[in-house]
């Protein structure tokens, strides 16, 4: 095993909280949604607060991307266009790991950040002018998806040790989960009104106030001269680079071959479920019919956003208590096989449409909590580097590898139908449990102490 994985006890970064220290207002208010201790609530707020901006501006984003490709260029399109996200990855990760090599997080970050709203400056005045940019916003926000919640994942394990990262990050997830609820729900609200092009003005806006919630953690938690957080918030991220680090680190290759996998099954499934909304849109045209998939991407989001952020509240915290990180691994691959295989027998377009709420509610609450969990042991390089590796090229290699079946499946004499590619869904749910039963033995001989 790579000796670099995992940090020493002395480098963790602790946030001191004296022995016998009261809870305050907001350390009591907070410990209803996680186990927050004396002293941790203001920081795990301004964490979910980041967290909150960043996901309301994607899914204000989301809700465009899905209007626009499919009223433009059809649902084969989501699929082929999320194997150019892979290629381009190829390029952007290992710059990524580059600039995190030079520069000190916050700058990372905040220049991160602000790179990417200035496109959509560009992408609104184009869309006003009525260029035809489903397919390149398409690519751009797909990268820009997994870039930002990568390195915000990445920052809040680079502030919070093993312990307190599996008993906050629940809380912190709270402000992801209301954000993709307030986001989707104001897209569908207001996008008939404003239209795609002044939303993304006001979702590039909005991006700004990540930056400045990024400051002021970091100004907060290193504000301490000698403490640890105050010496590595100062030094850049030296090391290997991303694809390094993975490749030559069993425990992070099995995250990444999960992610890769897990992408495939959601992919194949968001494809199934286009295919089906798109026989409900045949008899509609022109703005009908991008009115249409406007809504039903909103309406979409919001229910799965509303069901993330109940799971999110009352439901993470207590497994993780009570189960284990390991363990809540098992739950999305156990709740997508049971989907796929109902999908199998009845291929309608309102029992996929739930099924495909269930999946993702539970992926991006339960399963993202966990996932982003298992790299609270690993080192900084891991962290930043192997993480964005991880969250970008191989989650969006597992978009290609479907992207593949849907060319193949369509493009052939194969001409398969939704339940083929639901079965293909069961097999590769089938690899995937496979792989949690790997990445459990490997967390737990990395950290016995720690479920």
């Amino acid at each position: 095993m790579d000796s670099s994985l995992l940090e020493s006890k002395q480098s963790f970064p602790v946030f001191v909280v004296q022995d016998g220290k009261k809870k305050g207002p907001l350390d009591r208010c907070l410990s209803v949604l996680a186990d927050v201790r004396a002293g941790e609530g203001a920081s795990a707020l301004l964490l979910a607060t980041n967290a909150f901006v960043l996901m309301a501006a994607y899914y204000v984003l989301k809700t465009v991307r899905g209007a626009l490709i499919l009223s433009q260029f059809g649902a084969e399109a989501t699929a082929y266009t999320s194997a150019g996200m892979a290629f381009l990855l190829l390029f952007l990760v290992p710059a990524y790991g580059t600039l995190a090599s030079r520069v000190v997080r916050v700058k990372l970050i905040s220049w991160v950040i602000l790179f990417f709203a200035s496109h959509l400056a560009i992408f609104a005045a184009l869309d006003s002018r009525g260029v035809r940019i489903g397919v390149a916003y398409f690519l751009w926000l797909g990268i820009f998806n997994y870039l930002m919640v990568g390195q915000f994942w990445a920052f809040a394990n680079d502030l919070y040790d093993e312990r307190k990262g599996k008993r906050l990050f629940p809380l912190v997830g709270v402000g992801t989960a209301l954000g993709g609820l307030v986001g989707a729900g104001l897209a569908t609200a207001l996008f008939r009104a404003l239209g795609t092009y002044r939303l993304m003005s006001i979702a590039g806006a909005v991006l700004a106030a990540s930056v400045l919630l990024t400051l002021l953690v970091n100004r907060r938690e290193s504000s301490a001269v000698g403490s640890v957080q105050h010496r590595i918030s100062r030094e850049p991220i030296s090391g290997k680079g991303g694809f390094q680090l993975v490749l030559s680190n069993r425990y992070l290759f099995l995250i990444a071959a999960i992610i890769l996998l897990m992408n495939v099954v959601n992919s194949t499934g968001e494809f199934i479920m286009n295919r089906l909304a798109e026989s409900q849109a045949t008899a509609t045209t022109g703005a009908q019919r991008l009115a249409f998939f406007g809504e039903f991407a909103g309406k979409f989001a919001t229910m799965q956003n509303l069901l993330v952020l109940v799971l999110q509240m009352f439901f993470v915290s207590r497994i993780f208590r009570y189960m284990g990180v390991r363990a809540a691994l098992f739950i999305l691959p156990v709740i997508a096989f049971g989907g796929y295989a109902l999908a199998l027998v009845l291929p309608v377009f309102g029992i996929v449409k739930t099924v495909k709420v269930l999946e993702n509610s539970t992926d991006y609450s339960i399963q993202n909590t966990a996932r982003q969990a298992l790299f609270l042991l690993t080192s900084r390089e891991a962290k930043y580097k192997a993480k964005v590796a991880i969250d970008t090229f191989f989650a969006r290699f597992g978009d290609m590898l479907a992207a593949l079946l849907v060319l193949v499946g369509s493009r052939t004499a194969l001409a398969l139908g939704v339940q083929h590619y639901a079965a293909l869904n069961l097999f590769f749910v089938a690899i995937w449990l496979a792989l949690v039963v790997a990445i459990w033995r490997e967390h737990k001989r990395l950290s016995p102490a720690i479920s």
